[in-house]
Protein backbone atom coordinates (compact mmCIF):
# COMPACT_ATOMS: atom_id res chain seq x y z
CA UNK A 1 0.00 0.00 0.00
CA UNK A 2 0.99 3.52 -0.57
CA UNK A 3 2.33 4.97 2.83
CA UNK A 4 0.43 8.01 3.83
CA UNK A 5 3.76 9.72 4.85
CA UNK A 6 3.40 13.97 5.48
CA UNK A 7 6.44 14.31 3.96
CA UNK A 8 8.99 11.28 4.04
CA UNK A 9 9.47 8.03 6.43
CA UNK A 10 12.66 9.82 7.05
CA UNK A 11 11.06 13.10 8.41
CA UNK A 12 8.11 12.07 9.73
CA UNK A 13 9.66 8.84 11.55
CA UNK A 14 12.40 11.46 13.13
CA UNK A 15 10.69 14.54 13.69
CA UNK A 16 6.50 13.41 14.34
CA UNK A 17 6.02 9.49 15.10
CA UNK A 18 9.83 8.51 17.20
CA UNK A 19 9.36 11.25 20.13
CA UNK A 20 7.28 9.15 21.96
CA UNK A 21 9.16 5.91 21.85
CA UNK A 22 12.50 7.49 22.14
CA UNK A 23 11.67 9.62 25.06
CA UNK A 24 10.48 6.31 26.36
CA UNK A 25 13.54 4.45 26.07
CA UNK A 26 15.78 7.31 27.17
CA UNK A 27 13.63 7.24 30.54
CA UNK A 28 13.94 3.72 31.04
CA UNK A 29 17.50 3.27 30.68
CA UNK A 30 18.33 6.88 32.21
CA UNK A 31 15.62 7.27 34.51
CA UNK A 32 17.83 7.56 37.71
CA UNK A 33 20.42 9.82 35.81
CA UNK A 34 17.28 11.94 34.43
CA UNK A 35 15.78 12.44 38.37
CA UNK A 36 19.47 13.89 38.78
CA UNK A 37 19.10 16.54 36.66
CA UNK A 38 15.97 17.47 37.62
CA UNK A 39 17.70 17.88 41.41
CA UNK A 40 20.62 19.77 40.19
CA UNK A 41 19.81 21.41 37.36
CA UNK A 42 15.97 22.19 37.33
CA UNK A 43 16.85 25.47 35.50
CA UNK A 44 18.07 24.11 32.28
CA UNK A 45 15.22 21.09 32.23
CA UNK A 46 12.80 24.01 32.49
CA UNK A 47 14.90 25.81 29.84
CA UNK A 48 14.73 23.00 27.13
CA UNK A 49 11.71 21.35 27.68
CA UNK A 50 9.25 24.48 28.79
CA UNK A 51 10.75 27.27 26.73
CA UNK A 52 12.63 25.96 23.99
CA UNK A 53 9.71 22.90 23.22
CA UNK A 54 6.76 23.84 24.78
CA UNK A 55 6.16 27.44 24.40
CA UNK A 56 8.62 27.44 21.32
CA UNK A 57 5.58 25.17 19.04
CA UNK A 58 2.84 27.87 20.09
CA UNK A 59 5.18 30.62 18.64
CA UNK A 60 5.55 28.28 15.42
CA UNK A 61 1.95 29.11 14.31
CA UNK A 62 3.05 32.21 13.55
CA UNK A 63 4.57 30.20 10.21
CA UNK A 64 1.08 29.06 9.13
CA UNK A 65 -1.17 31.99 10.41
CA UNK A 66 0.77 35.96 11.08
CA UNK A 67 3.29 35.51 9.36
CA UNK A 68 1.19 34.78 6.02
CA UNK A 69 0.32 38.07 4.55
CA UNK A 70 -2.63 36.19 2.58
CA UNK A 71 -4.05 33.89 4.74
CA UNK A 72 -4.47 36.92 7.12
CA UNK A 73 -5.74 38.88 4.61
CA UNK A 74 -8.46 35.83 3.43
CA UNK A 75 -9.41 36.04 7.57
CA UNK A 76 -8.91 38.99 9.00
CA UNK A 77 -11.41 38.59 11.12
CA UNK A 78 -10.19 35.42 12.51
CA UNK A 79 -6.68 36.40 13.29
CA UNK A 80 -7.85 40.14 15.43
CA UNK A 81 -10.58 38.48 16.82
CA UNK A 82 -9.04 35.77 18.48
CA UNK A 83 -6.25 37.42 19.80
CA UNK A 84 -8.79 40.03 21.50
CA UNK A 85 -11.31 37.07 22.25
CA UNK A 86 -8.64 35.40 24.84
CA UNK A 87 -7.32 37.94 26.44
CA UNK A 88 -11.25 39.22 27.27
CA UNK A 89 -12.27 35.87 28.50
CA UNK A 90 -9.04 35.26 30.13
CA UNK A 91 -9.70 38.10 32.41
CA UNK A 92 -13.25 37.24 32.85
CA UNK A 93 -12.10 34.27 34.27
CA UNK A 94 -9.72 35.65 36.15
CA UNK A 95 -12.53 37.42 37.91
CA UNK A 96 -13.13 34.46 39.41
CA UNK A 97 -9.92 34.28 40.74
CA UNK A 98 -6.46 32.46 39.99
CA UNK A 99 -7.51 29.03 40.24
CA UNK A 100 -10.81 29.00 38.06
CA UNK A 101 -8.24 30.77 35.56
CA UNK A 102 -5.60 28.37 35.32
CA UNK A 103 -8.21 25.26 35.96
CA UNK A 104 -10.42 26.45 32.80
CA UNK A 105 -6.84 27.26 30.55
CA UNK A 106 -5.47 23.81 32.00
CA UNK A 107 -9.09 21.68 30.48
CA UNK A 108 -8.99 23.85 27.14
CA UNK A 109 -4.69 23.02 27.22
CA UNK A 110 -5.73 19.29 27.68
CA UNK A 111 -8.50 19.53 24.56
CA UNK A 112 -5.86 20.81 22.31
CA UNK A 113 -3.30 18.19 23.58
CA UNK A 114 -6.38 15.02 22.60
CA UNK A 115 -7.03 16.92 19.02
CA UNK A 116 -3.60 17.05 18.18
CA UNK A 117 -3.54 13.24 18.34
CA UNK A 118 -6.75 13.56 16.69
CA UNK A 119 -5.39 15.61 13.49
CA UNK A 120 -2.27 13.61 13.06
CA UNK A 121 -4.08 9.92 12.81
CA UNK A 122 -6.58 11.75 10.34
CA UNK A 123 -3.57 12.80 8.20
CA UNK A 124 -2.15 9.31 8.41
CA UNK A 125 -5.34 8.05 7.70
CA UNK A 126 -6.04 10.30 4.71
CA UNK A 127 -5.74 7.67 2.08
CA UNK A 128 -8.27 5.10 3.78
CA UNK A 129 -12.05 5.21 3.20
CA UNK A 130 -14.27 6.59 6.04
CA UNK A 131 -15.45 3.09 7.36
CA UNK A 132 -16.09 1.08 10.90
CA UNK A 133 -12.03 0.50 10.70
CA UNK A 134 -11.60 4.55 10.47
CA UNK A 135 -13.39 5.02 13.70
CA UNK A 136 -12.27 2.44 15.68
CA UNK A 137 -9.20 4.31 15.18
CA UNK A 138 -10.59 7.64 16.04
CA UNK A 139 -12.10 5.98 19.02
CA UNK A 140 -8.82 4.83 20.03
CA UNK A 141 -7.07 8.22 19.84
CA UNK A 142 -9.67 9.67 22.37
CA UNK A 143 -9.45 6.40 24.79
CA UNK A 144 -5.63 6.71 24.38
CA UNK A 145 -5.53 10.24 25.13
CA UNK A 146 -9.19 10.57 27.40
CA UNK A 147 -8.78 7.62 29.98
CA UNK A 148 -5.59 8.43 31.08
CA UNK A 149 -7.15 11.98 32.50
CA UNK A 150 -9.86 10.96 33.79
CA UNK A 151 -7.39 8.75 35.86
CA UNK A 152 -5.83 11.59 36.60
CA UNK A 153 -8.58 13.75 37.84
CA UNK A 154 -9.53 11.09 40.15
CA UNK A 155 -6.08 9.97 41.66
CA UNK A 156 -3.43 12.10 43.30
CA UNK A 157 -0.44 13.18 40.87
CA UNK A 158 2.85 14.51 41.65
CA UNK A 159 2.85 16.68 38.69
CA UNK A 160 0.35 19.47 37.14
CA UNK A 161 -0.40 20.89 34.24
CA UNK A 162 0.02 24.94 34.57
CA UNK A 163 -0.87 24.98 38.84
CA UNK A 164 -1.20 23.23 42.18
CA UNK A 165 -5.09 21.82 42.46
CA UNK A 166 -6.12 23.08 39.09
CA UNK A 167 -8.15 19.51 38.96
CA UNK A 168 -8.51 19.36 42.53
CA UNK A 169 -12.96 20.02 41.94
CA UNK A 170 -12.72 17.18 39.77
CA UNK A 171 -12.00 14.44 42.67
CA UNK A 172 -15.23 14.89 44.16
CA UNK A 173 -16.80 12.80 41.18
CA UNK A 174 -17.89 9.33 41.91
CA UNK A 175 -15.18 7.21 41.78
CA UNK A 176 -15.22 5.47 38.43
CA UNK A 177 -11.48 4.09 38.31
CA UNK A 178 -12.55 0.33 38.17
CA UNK A 179 -15.18 0.75 34.89
CA UNK A 180 -12.76 2.83 33.36
CA UNK A 181 -9.78 0.71 33.47
CA UNK A 182 -12.30 -2.07 31.82
CA UNK A 183 -13.04 -0.15 29.57
CA UNK A 184 -9.63 1.40 28.46
CA UNK A 185 -8.15 -1.84 28.11
CA UNK A 186 -11.40 -3.18 26.22
CA UNK A 187 -10.82 -0.30 23.58
CA UNK A 188 -6.51 -1.21 23.32
CA UNK A 189 -7.79 -5.23 22.65
CA UNK A 190 -10.08 -4.17 19.98
CA UNK A 191 -8.38 -1.73 18.12
CA UNK A 192 -5.07 -4.28 18.36
CA UNK A 193 -7.55 -6.64 16.89
CA UNK A 194 -8.97 -4.84 14.24
CA UNK A 195 -5.16 -3.72 13.61
CA UNK A 196 -4.38 -7.40 13.38
CA UNK A 197 -7.34 -8.42 11.09
CA UNK A 198 -6.50 -5.34 8.89
CA UNK A 199 -2.91 -6.62 8.34
CA UNK A 200 -4.28 -10.84 7.76
CA UNK A 201 -6.51 -9.47 5.11
CA UNK A 202 -5.00 -6.97 2.91
CA UNK A 203 -1.23 -7.95 3.55
CA UNK A 204 -0.34 -4.21 4.25
CA UNK A 205 -0.34 -2.21 7.42
CA UNK A 206 -0.48 1.91 7.35
CA UNK A 207 2.66 2.46 9.10
CA UNK A 208 2.75 6.27 10.24
CA UNK A 209 -0.80 5.31 11.24
CA UNK A 210 -0.11 2.33 13.49
CA UNK A 211 2.97 4.53 14.94
CA UNK A 212 1.00 7.50 15.82
CA UNK A 213 -1.74 5.79 17.61
CA UNK A 214 0.61 3.11 19.31
CA UNK A 215 2.70 6.49 20.62
CA UNK A 216 -0.06 8.05 22.09
CA UNK A 217 -0.69 5.06 23.72
CA UNK A 218 2.30 5.11 25.11
CA UNK A 219 3.20 8.45 25.55
CA UNK A 220 0.02 9.70 27.76
CA UNK A 221 -0.20 6.11 29.79
CA UNK A 222 3.42 6.15 30.50
CA UNK A 223 3.47 9.93 31.29
CA UNK A 224 0.28 10.00 33.31
CA UNK A 225 -0.73 6.67 35.01
CA UNK A 226 2.56 4.83 35.26
CA UNK A 227 5.46 7.44 36.02
CA UNK A 228 4.00 9.77 39.17
CA UNK A 229 6.93 12.20 38.46
CA UNK A 230 6.61 15.59 37.32
CA UNK A 231 9.98 15.63 35.29
CA UNK A 232 9.08 11.92 33.41
CA UNK A 233 5.23 13.42 32.70
CA UNK A 234 6.94 16.93 31.26
CA UNK A 235 9.02 14.93 29.26
CA UNK A 236 6.64 13.08 28.06
CA UNK A 237 4.01 15.10 27.55
CA UNK A 238 6.33 18.20 26.29
CA UNK A 239 8.19 16.51 23.37
CA UNK A 240 5.64 14.21 22.27
CA UNK A 241 3.32 17.09 21.88
CA UNK A 242 5.68 20.07 20.72
CA UNK A 243 8.66 18.71 18.09
CA UNK A 244 5.36 16.98 16.27
CA UNK A 245 3.82 19.68 15.83
CA UNK A 246 6.77 22.28 14.96
CA UNK A 247 7.96 19.54 12.52
CA UNK A 248 4.45 19.90 10.92
CA UNK A 249 4.42 23.35 10.70
CA UNK A 250 7.95 23.42 8.51
CA UNK A 251 7.03 20.82 6.60
CA UNK A 252 3.78 21.95 4.96
CA UNK A 253 3.97 25.74 5.35
CA UNK A 254 8.11 26.08 3.98
CA UNK A 255 9.23 23.08 3.29
CA UNK A 256 6.20 21.69 1.08
CA UNK A 257 5.55 25.68 -0.66
CA UNK A 258 7.36 27.19 -4.09
CA UNK A 259 8.63 30.71 -3.33
CA UNK A 260 5.93 31.88 -4.62
CA UNK A 261 3.68 30.69 -1.97
CA UNK A 262 6.69 31.06 0.17
CA UNK A 263 7.14 35.02 -0.77
CA UNK A 264 9.41 36.78 1.85
CA UNK A 265 9.55 33.03 3.60
CA UNK A 266 11.29 31.10 1.32
CA UNK A 267 14.60 32.52 3.17
CA UNK A 268 13.36 29.56 5.80
CA UNK A 269 13.65 26.93 3.14
CA UNK A 270 17.38 27.09 3.03
CA UNK A 271 19.41 24.61 5.46
CA UNK A 272 20.74 27.52 6.93
CA UNK A 273 16.66 28.70 7.29
CA UNK A 274 15.73 25.93 9.40
CA UNK A 275 18.07 27.54 11.93
CA UNK A 276 16.57 30.89 11.52
CA UNK A 277 13.53 29.37 11.62
CA UNK A 278 14.30 27.32 15.15
CA UNK A 279 16.01 30.33 16.37
CA UNK A 280 12.69 32.78 15.89
CA UNK A 281 10.63 30.72 17.74
CA UNK A 282 13.27 30.03 20.40
CA UNK A 283 13.77 34.16 21.08
CA UNK A 284 10.14 34.33 20.89
CA UNK A 285 9.78 31.62 23.82
CA UNK A 286 12.65 33.43 26.07
CA UNK A 287 10.94 37.21 25.56
CA UNK A 288 7.43 35.63 26.59
CA UNK A 289 9.48 33.36 29.57
CA UNK A 290 10.96 35.96 30.46
CA UNK A 291 7.99 38.39 30.88
CA UNK A 292 6.51 35.33 33.27
CA UNK A 293 9.23 34.96 35.54
CA UNK A 294 9.55 38.52 35.96
CA UNK A 295 6.49 39.94 36.18
CA UNK A 296 4.40 36.51 37.34
CA UNK A 297 6.14 33.38 38.71
CA UNK A 298 9.67 34.16 40.16
CA UNK A 299 11.09 30.92 40.14
CA UNK A 300 13.62 30.22 38.25
CA UNK A 301 14.93 34.14 37.68
CA UNK A 302 13.63 37.73 38.77
CA UNK A 303 14.09 40.68 38.77
CA UNK A 304 11.94 41.34 42.07
CA UNK A 305 9.25 43.96 40.70
CA UNK A 306 6.10 44.16 42.97
CA UNK A 307 3.21 43.39 40.70
CA UNK A 308 0.13 44.19 42.42
CA UNK A 309 -2.99 42.22 42.71
CA UNK A 310 -4.86 44.52 40.30
CA UNK A 311 -2.61 44.37 37.55
CA UNK A 312 -2.16 40.93 37.65
CA UNK A 313 -5.94 40.36 36.65
CA UNK A 314 -5.33 42.22 33.49
CA UNK A 315 -1.67 41.07 33.02
CA UNK A 316 -1.76 37.36 33.25
CA UNK A 317 -4.38 36.91 30.58
CA UNK A 318 -2.12 39.30 28.31
CA UNK A 319 0.59 36.64 28.73
CA UNK A 320 -1.80 33.69 28.45
CA UNK A 321 -2.97 35.12 24.51
CA UNK A 322 -0.10 33.64 22.83
CA UNK A 323 -0.89 30.55 24.44
CA UNK A 324 -4.68 30.86 23.93
CA UNK A 325 -4.66 32.22 20.58
CA UNK A 326 -2.98 28.91 19.74
CA UNK A 327 -5.19 27.03 21.05
CA UNK A 328 -8.29 28.60 19.44
CA UNK A 329 -6.61 28.62 16.38
CA UNK A 330 -5.94 25.30 16.15
CA UNK A 331 -9.82 24.80 15.51
CA UNK A 332 -9.61 26.55 12.47
CA UNK A 333 -6.28 26.31 10.74
CA UNK A 334 -5.62 22.48 10.37
CA UNK A 335 -9.68 21.90 9.02
CA UNK A 336 -8.11 21.98 5.65
CA UNK A 337 -5.37 19.79 5.99
CA UNK A 338 -7.10 16.92 7.67
CA UNK A 339 -9.03 16.35 4.68
CA UNK A 340 -6.44 16.32 2.01
CA UNK A 341 -5.27 13.77 0.30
Amino acid sequence: MKQPWIHNAKTDWWFILSPPFLVLLIIFLFQKQIQGLENHYSFYTWLFLIVFVDVAHVYSTLFKTYFVKAEVQRRKLLYLGVPIISWCLGIALYQFGALTFWSVLALIAVFHFIRQQYGFMRIYARFEPDNWRKKIDEVAVYAATIFPMLYWFQTPRAFTWFVNNEFEWLESLPDYIGVLKILYVFMLAIWIIKTIIEVVKTKAINIPKTALITGTYLSWYFGIVYFNNDLLFTFLNVVSHGIPYIALIYIREIKQKDQRQLNWMQVFKSFSGIFLFVGIILGLALVEEFLWETLVWNEHFSLNLAVSENLLQFLVPLLVVPQLTHYLLDGFIWRKQKKVS
